[in-house]
């Protein structure tokens, strides 16, 4: 007798749900995911049989016993698929493989200036497919790659492949199929800042605001564990939001932009466009740099108060700025609890994870949750 429709979609996203909770836990007993999940234990014995047979899942030793029989550590087989992100910026070329654990294999930043040329789509699709070559010698094991990501700074229009939009590129309306064109495998492109959120989104009850301060700033705005795009995919474009009324003029055309204040670039300027330089003249005392970087905590504390008054959750702050600032969160800190009254402390406030690395990453990472998502 066939199994009704209704029960065949209640197996899978029982399956969908298991996978998940071990892939974020990173392993898992039985009894947990029968517990923190509320199945029955003949589902979840019925089901990480299958997902062993299927090679997803194995274990991987016992947990220690507390008395009585140890419990067998369930996770994930990493070698059962992988991804690869990738970030194209202004003057870079970002390259990350994960397996399906989420540990990174390899990754390399070359420097490769942006130019909307066949020539320019030809020449990246080959530096991918060397990095994947010489990341996975096995042919076949090339065959497990469940997608490449590519991470763009710049309004996407994803149903459509176009990018719409992007100042750090200088440029619009362009076809991203130029690129995957020339590419063998599934091939999805994401804002840059989404594709750094995904790093941070682990939580799916949890809400998050990640604050992008790259050459331009941005943000993505994460609820329920999705992001939220907005009507017009213009959602978490924090940048514009006007700061300083009548201030400096931004590029958008407005004045006052929050971009105007807390780019990477209103630091890198000042050494020629040089970030890591300017952090170590800061670190060594040089008076005018540390002049500017009041200014600048200044007016990042002030965003970081109106974003916690209008959207109530934790903030993680990521970028080219983001990666030096763990060692000024404190002054950060003390500068949005003099601004905010509402909060007892600012616990909801941190640094991400990862650095230049992080959008390569965080869109690779998706790759692998998707792959999880459609298992049957």
């Amino acid at each position: 007798m066939e199994k009704a429709p209704r029960e065949i979609q209640t197996k899978r996203k029982n399956k969908v749900k298991i996978v998940n909770y071990i892939y974020r836990r990173g392993h898992a007993s039985k009894v947990d995911i029968a517990n923190d999940l509320g199945l029955s234990m003949p589902t979840v014995l019925q089901n990480i049989k299958e997902l062993s047979d299927a090679g997803i899942v194995e274990e991987v030793g016992n947990y220690q016993s507390t008395g009585g029989r140890k419990a067998k550590a369930l996770s994930i087989v990493p070698s059962i698929c992988y991804a690869v992100g990738v970030d194209i910026t202004a003057n870079h070329l970002g390259l990350v493989m994960i397996d399906a654990k989420g540990a990174i294999l390899s990754n390399t930043r070359q420097r490769m200036r942006y130019e909307d040329t066949f020539s320019y789509y030809q020449e990246i699709s080959e530096r991918i497919q060397a990095f994947i070559d010489d990341t996975l010698e096995d042919p076949k094991e090339r065959e497990k790659i469940a997608g490449i990501g590519v991470s763009i700074p710049g309004i996407i229009d994803k149903a459509n492949h176009i990018l719409l939009k992007s100042h750090a590129l200088n440029v619009s309306n362009i076809s991203l199929l130029k690129m995957s064109q020339f590419l063998p495998y599934k091939v999805v492109f994401d804002n840059d800042a989404n594709c750094a959120a995904y790093t941070e989104i682990s939580d799916p009850d949890k809400n998050v605001i990640y604050l992008s301060l790259n050459n331009t700033v941005g943000g993505a705005i994460s609820y329920n564990g999705k992001l939220y795009e907005g009507d017009h995919l213009k959602s978490g474009e924090f940048g514009h939001i006007i700061i300083v009324p009548n201030g400096e003029k931004c590029y958008c055309g407005k004045r006052g932009c929050v971009d105007c204040y807390c780019s990477a670039l209103r630091l890198s300027s000042h050494t020629g466009g040089n970030l890591e330089k300017y952090f170590i003249e800061l670190k060594n005392g040089n008076h005018d740099f540390e002049k500017i970087w009041n200014d600048y905590l200044y007016t990042l504390a002030l965003i970081v108060s109106n974003l916690r008054m209008a959207f109530d959750c934790d903030i993680i702050i990521g970028g080219y700025v983001g990666g030096y600032l763990k060692d000024y969160l404190i002054d950060l800190s003390k500068l949005v609890m003099q601004m905010n009254k509402f909060d007892f402390d600012t616990s909801y406030l941190r640094c991400s994870k990862y650095h230049m690395e992080a959008s390569a990453y965080g869109i690779a990472m998706w790759l692998i949750q998707k792959f999880y998502d459609t298992i049957a």
